[in-house]
């Protein structure tokens, strides 16, 4: 048996267990995946990659900017501070350039290796070795994974995670490893913190001595700085207003209902899509938010419970709830549920119901065991062909739209798709329609509207214009309330100035962003000439600065 630090071969296992797993284990996943692995880069992959000037010249400087809390390259990382990220990908773009199959591959590689690292802190958590390896192989082929692994700028999950599960198995024999490992998951992704709780619940469980919490105590230190940056950049960038949220029970019902759902998508895979849009939960009759009462009341019984006992599988449960909390919606952000957030949370139930499921197993015949292992089993393959069938959606941004736009057609995604559709056949009045119901879920990105071809027809239309001009108008009180500071973002704050015909205030925007510094002082100083004019030609100043 794994003992509790190291990777000690289970009865009946070769002691090169671990790559043997890997190898199948990656293996697998590119039978699985292979539909995504030739797709190119995709929906936030521009943002962070292609698009991501710091990325694409790995010097001194640049690296220097991931980790500067203040840095222009923060916009890059979309309301987190996640400098191991950013790094990630810069030196995966001096290898692959703008060549994806490199991505992809390095993807499944690194969750191949989150697995076996799972695989083995099961292991010393005392999972039976089948059970183990049933629950690896299910959390291997989870159709909600599929997002994490195809979507190249998700390496932030697979990675954030493997460094995770590393410090967790190196904490009691190696603890400087564990600190390090520990600090390059936070810095890689938030939702790795979880592996501090859990951290604290093994060495509980264990009686650990206090030369282990000693250095745990490290551990919160260094989490104690990360947390005050990023809630910072989160507030910054991230946080978001949600109208109905204003009434604190129904912030209440949709947290719980969002969290049902989550465990719904974990059991049986029913839900994954590929943006997800659900609705503020209103009614106090919502099956969802129902649901959620009995769940959380079972989930938190038996974690409290088992680690009133000293018993290890309360620190897998604590783990899943420490891991749902960052993506609850306690804080809103723009996007309340993604199949990607449950990659986090799936190892703590994995482990939670693998060592509960143990003690049920002890006293089952040899009949219930097998149909238990069967059904396992059945579950596995059953994943692995849904994430095969999910797997090809990566391929373009119009599959991954219509498919959300399936899955939720009130959405933002299915508003903007009819829109396009309307404005081809000439329908403005549909059309423009559309994209109100799409400004009342919280877009108003108004580039889109005068970048997207298929909307090209409307954009001569009065009824167009004035969409034009009130998103823009939207898009300056968001910039105002996030704090709006770098040369990039200011420049889109003048941007949306011009489109208001606001000349003055965008020639002030133009020049705080000249000011700001940042990768295009000459494409900032064209801005400002162009408002200038304009502010000439339109009857303003005579062109100097304010």
């Amino acid at each position: 048996m794994v003992d509790s630090g190291g990777m000690k071969a289970p009865d009946g296992w070769p002691r090169t267990w671990p790559l043997l797993l890997f190898a199948a284990v990656a293996g697998g996943c590119f039978a699985v995946l292979r539909g995504a692995l030739d797709g190119p880069f995709i929906s936030d992959d521009v943002g962070y990659i292609v698009a991501n000037v710091y990325l694409h010249e790995l010097s001194f400087e640049n690296v220097v900017a991931f980790f500067d809390p203040g840095s222009p390259a923060q916009i890059y990382a979309v309301g987190n501070y996640s400098p191991i990220h950013l790094l990630l990908h810069a030196l995966e773009w001096q290898i692959f350039a703008d060549h994806t199959f490199g991505y992809h591959l390095l993807n499944v590689l690194v969750h191949a290796l989150a697995c076996t690292l799972l695989a083995a802190l099961l292991l010393a958590s005392r999972v039976p070795s089948t059970a183990a390896l049933v629950g690896v192989l299910i959390f291997a082929v989870h159709p909600a994974n599929v997002q994490a692994v195809a979507w190249i700028s998700q390496l932030k999950s697979t990675a954030g995670l493997a460094f995770a599960l590393g410090a967790l198995l190196a904490l009691s024999r190696r603890p400087w490893l564990g600190l390090l490992l520990f600090a390059l998951g936070i810095l890689t992704k938030a939702a790795a913190a979880f592996a501090l709780p859990m951290a604290v619940a093994l060495l509980w469980a264990r009686r650990a001595p206090a030369r282990q919490w000693l250095w745990l105590g490290v551990w919160g230190l260094v989490f104690g700085a990360y947390v005050g940056v990023e809630f910072a950049e989160f507030r910054t960038r991230g946080w978001v207003d949600v109208p109905a949220f204003a009434d604190p029970w129904v912030h209440v019902r949709s947290v719980g209902a969002y969290a049902t759902r989550y465990l719904v998508m974990a059991a049986t895979s029913w839900g994954v899509s590929a943006f997800q849009e659900p609705d503020p939960v209103v009614s106090l009759l919502d099956p969802w938010w129902l649901a959620s009462i009995p769940l959380a009341l079972l989930i938190g019984a038996r974690a409290i419970f088992t680690l009133a006992r000293r018993e290890e599988e309360g620190a897998w449960w604590l783990a899943a709830i420490v891991s749902w909390l960052p993506i609850s919606q306690i804080f809103p952000f723009v996007h309340p549920m993604a199949d990607h957030y449950l990659y986090f949370v799936l190892p703590g139930l994995i482990g939670g119901i693998a060592l509960w499921a143990s003690r049920w197993r002890a006293g089952a015949s040899l009949g219930v065991r097998r149909a238990a292992l069967a059904a396992s089993l059945g579950l596995v393959v059953f994943f692995a062909w849904h994430s095969s069938m999910r797997a090809p959606l990566w391929q373009s941004d119009l599959l991954l739209s219509l498919d959300a736009a399936r899955h939720f057609p009130e959405g933002r995604t299915a508003r903007l798709l009819r829109a396009r559709s309307a404005a081809q056949a000439g329908d403005t009045a549909s059309a423009v329609a559309e994209l109100r119901g799409a400004e009342a879920r919280g877009m108003f990105e108004f580039r889109v509207l005068e970048l997207d071809p298929g909307l090209a027809p409307l954009r001569a239309e009065p009824a167009f214009r004035q969409l034009v001009h009130d998103w823009a108008g939207l898009w300056i009180e968001w910039a105002e309330r996030s704090g709006a500071s770098t040369q990039s973002e200011l420049r889109i704050v003048g941007l949306a100035h011009l489109k208001r015909d606001e000349f003055d205030a965008a020639v002030r925007a133009y020049e705080r962003a000249l000011a700001a510094g940042g990768r295009d002082p000459d494409g900032t100083r064209r801005d400002l000439e162009e408002a200038r004019s304009l502010r000439i030609q339109r009857g303003g100043s005579d062109g100097k600065p304010l």
